[in-house]
């Protein structure tokens, strides 16, 4: 049967809103970490993914306990921002697009560690909100496709930002793959797919001030490379023969 994808509300791509608007969010972003709202929101969301979509990190180790990291999942559902934390207890700071950034849910956002971009501008403050984050040890998240993909199927062509933030911040890349998210939509069918999250290993690449658009874009695919292996292997022996092949790995 063909998966049904429930129709996603188009997307507005540009924030008539000017820059200045969102300096009070980058501001708090970059001089505090996420408050109770943090917590609050992540035991709700926890409990929600563990009942209802039975949602399971498979090497969740994989994940630095301290010090600076990106995590670099693909992107399907507005849920991935909760299923990616659920088997891991770091703060995951995420920069998400300015249009969700209206009262009432700006306040929350705002206390619960997420910062603005405005898509479609080249957003130099978000790139530095996210730097300084990573400068203090924080732990960001950041998807290589840029939004969320409306085909069910993982993006054909990556976005080179998540290559330019792993190259100017130094810090380790943890490719991961969400896997049944993409069906998360059919809730309202009463349909709760089983989600599965993979943690890849760590990568890292030397730290360059500067880098050039084709080495942003170099390492961005080479780390969405990372995440199809890592579908492909939930694709094609599912989360008992992923789990299993992991625990036999750590026996040899």
């Amino acid at each position: 049967m063909a998966e049904d994808l429930t129709a996603i509300k188009a997307q507005v791509y540009k924030d008539p809103r000017p820059e200045s608007h969102f300096a009070r969010f980058h501001e708090r972003s970059r001089t505090r970490d996420p408050d109770w709202v943090y917590e609050a929101v992540r035991i709700a969301t926890t409990l929600y993914s563990w009942t209802f979509f039975r949602t399971r990190g498979i090497s969740p180790e994989n994940v630095p306990a301290t010090g600076p990291v990106i995590l670099a999942p693909n992107h399907f559902s507005f849920m991935d921002h909760f299923f990616l934390g659920v088997s891991i207890r770091r703060k995951v700071r995420f920069m998400a697009k300015s249009q969700l950034f209206t009262p009432p849910m700006q306040w929350i956002f705002s206390h619960g560690g997420v910062f603005p971009v405005r898509r479609g501008y080249g957003d130099e403050e978000a790139f530095e909100t996210a730097g300084g984050i990573l400068g203090r040890g924080g732990c960001i998240a950041m998807y290589c496709e840029g939004g969320r993909s409306r085909t069910g199927k993982l993006a054909d062509n990556v976005k080179r930002g998540i290559g330019r933030l792993a190259l100017e911040s130094g810090a380790p890349v943890v490719p991961i793959a969400i896997h049944g998210s993409s069906r998360v939509r059919n809730w309202k069918r009463l349909q709760f797919p089983k989600v599965t999250v993979l943690y890849g290993d760590p990568i890292r690449w030397e730290r360059i001030e500067s880098p050039a658009r084709e080495q942003q874009q170099a390492v961005a695919n080479e780390i969405f490379t990372e995440i199809r292996g890592l579908y492909a292997q939930l694709d094609a022996v599912g989360r008992r023969g992923v789990a299993r092949a992991r625990r036999e790995l750590r026996r040899a």
